[in-house]
């Protein structure tokens, strides 16, 4: 009886373990420091690659110009051969009636009868002689005609192989340098997959060591435990519960963990449909990523430690928030002071913009943020991100909060 209760006990535990959304891990200052410090020089690595390949893919544009140059060459000379190929065949149809006449005058007088008439029919020797050599030449020219006629089929199926080939040859290099530079730009593009801008991200990172720094933290004391204690996170109502951000809706993409797709993704048959935050938080940042989308981030308190919620590819701010957009597309300032937003409050409308593909909202939840005073690098928050659908109930379909 003990041991089961004590099995019991255990997995009480381990499932409030794995439902309790933050890292068990501490970050302290220098921790924090040496991350960040680890975390630029990879980035500057990433950027350094980036621009390689830009000047990589730079230079195949320009082959790719010089090959498009040297096709619309071959094309006009495609059309110039096409059109001596016509020419030809006329020259080939002209010799070819000619030799036709010259093959039936040549049976008529190759009869012997005819032949002889001919000949003899002459009024003296010297025509007689004349006549004589003009069947010869008659026979001769013949020949030459129809090796003409054969000279010319095969210097036209010359010059259409020779262009065929050429053709291809220029096609094959194109398509070359085209799936090379598609390569390039897909490695370039996975790098910055579902990332903020490099500079942006390296900034960021180092406002935040000099935060910290300056808020004074303990030597082994947990950066967001002595954030929260010397910021007064108890000013932020505490959230006891989580609610869906939108009143009728149904999940299009669930949660994947990495770059480019850290949250989950929700959709509504009413494309504008207003958007509320999960729980009572405070505005922590509202504008725009580096692609354009219009996103909001909120601070809760929940449990004595933050907790970060973000909504993006809104169309639209509600009045509530839009007083403190940051106008600079792309930037990680967070909004100092923000005012408490409850979870009734509309903080935006559904949209598409930045990179989407149709109207829907892109939720993110995490324990910290690379913005400003966030607590975490760029890396960092992508580890940290949580399934919302753990926290909050996310059927397939729903029609209230």
């Amino acid at each position: 009886m003990k041991k089961r209760r004590s099995s019991y006990i255990i997995f009480i535990v381990l499932a409030l373990v794995s439902l309790f959304p933050y890292d068990i891990k501490a970050k302290t200052v220098k921790d924090f420091e040496n991350e960040v410090a680890k975390y630029t020089n990879e980035l500057q690595a990433k950027k350094d690659k980036i621009a390689k390949n830009d000047q990589e893919v730079a230079e195949i544009k320009v082959k790719i110009a010089d090959i498009e140059n040297q096709i619309t060459t071959a094309e006009n000379e495609v059309k110039r051969l096409q059109q001596e190929i016509i020419e030809s065949n006329k020259k080939i149809e002209e010799k070819n009636e000619e030799s036709k006449k010259l093959i039936k005058y040549l049976q008529v007088v190759n009869n012997e009868n005819s032949y002889l008439e001919y000949i003899f029919g002459s009024t003296s020797i010297q025509e007689m002689v004349y006549r004589v050599s003009v069947v010869e030449q008659l026979m001769d020219y013949n020949k030459q005609v129809m090796e003409d006629l054969q000279n010319l089929i095969n210097e036209n199926n010359r010059k259409q192989q020779e262009l065929n080939t050429k053709s291809q040859e220029l096609d094959n290099l194109k398509k070359s340098l085209n799936e090379q530079k598609a390569r390039i730009e897909d490695d370039t593009a996975n790098i910055k997959v579902g990332m903020p801008k490099l500079d942006e991200q390296i900034k960021a990172a180092k406002r935040n060591v000099e935060y910290y720094k300056k808020l004074g933290c303990g030597a082994t004391e947990d950066i967001i435990a002595c954030q929260f204690r010397v910021e007064g996170g108890a000013s932020i109502p505490s959230s006891n519960g989580y609610y869906r951000p939108i009143q009728y809706g149904y999940m299009t993409q669930g949660y994947r963990g990495y770059p480019g797709h850290l949250g989950v993704d929700i959709g509504s048959r009413n494309k504008t449909i207003p958007i509320y935050p999960i729980a009572d938080g405070q505005l922590y940042f509202v504008g725009y990523d580096s692609a354009g989308a219009l996103i909001v981030v909120l601070r809760h308190n929940v449990g004595g430690s933050y907790l970060y919620s973000t909504y993006a590819h809104m169309s639209s701010f509600s009045g509530a928030v839009s007083g403190y957009i940051n106008h600079k597309r792309g930037t990680s300032d967070s909004i100092k002071n923000g005012p408490l937003i409850s979870h009734n409050t509309t903080i935006g409308n559904m949209g598409s913009t930045g990179n989407s593909f149709g109207a829907h909202l892109h939720l993110e939840i995490t324990t910290c943020s690379w913005h400003d005073k966030g607590g975490c690098s760029y890396g960092q928050y992508v580890n940290r991100t949580k399934n919302p659908s753990s926290l909050i109930s996310l059927p397939s379909r729903w029609e209230n909060r």
